[in-house]
């Protein structure tokens, strides 16, 4: 419930998030709220439900997970939309960077057409100026050498580099609300710095 004084647009409210496997609680009625422009960090122990709480707001925690509570992106209901609208948000308006980039990025395509896919899809970008944008946001992120590394699959690279791509492709398109996960845990002192 957002306070009528209150002149911050909420861009994300999550009241009473529960998510349960079985008899399984991991996580047990979290509620917050994300005006325009804030910063919120979940701070726990590891195994405390910080992951499964970001996945559960974007909805891929798969089949076996019972939800509960409520999840409002800008007003929309996030557990009341189609898969489609949903997958249409996803890396256009929400973004997620994931704790493990070797798991999140696809072993058969090449990091070009990794980050490009979002580019095309969400941004209606060409092949070609998908590609040209990919080479700009891996320099962005500080990727050595980032022309050649477009034509590079995830094993080519170390773990902060993929941890690198994986924030090229969450950060490609104008997306209202970014949810990293660790983003930083394989990056060097430097990086983790400037990212």
């Amino acid at each position: 419930v957002v306070n009528v004084d209150d002149h911050r647009h909420i861009l994300l409210n999550v009241s009473d998030l529960r998510v349960n496997y079985g008899q399984y609680h991991a996580v047990k009625g979290v509620s917050f709220e994300v005006a325009r422009g804030e910063t919120l960090a979940l701070v726990g122990e590891s195994g405390c439900g910080k992951s499964t709480t970001a996945m559960a707001i974007m909805r891929l925690l798969g089949g076996r997970a019972e939800l509960g509570g409520r999840v409002d992106f800008d007003g929309l209901d996030l557990s009341h939309i189609s898969d489609r609208q949903m997958r249409n948000l996803r890396g256009n308006d929400i973004s997620m960077v994931f704790q493990d980039p070797m798991t999140s990025l696809n072993p058969v395509l090449s990091i070009g057409e990794q980050i490009g896919e979002v580019l095309c899809r969400h941004r209606g970008l060409s092949r070609k100026d998908a590609r040209t944008e990919a080479l700009a946001l891996l320099r962005k992120v500080h990727i050595p050498n980032a022309e050649a590394r477009l034509d590079d699959y995830p094993h080519n690279l170390s773990g902060g580099q993929r941890q690198r791509v994986m924030i090229a492709i969450a950060v490609a398109c104008k997306l209202r609300l970014l949810i990293p996960d660790e983003p930083t845990t394989a990056l060097d002192v430097t990086a983790k710095a400037y990212i």
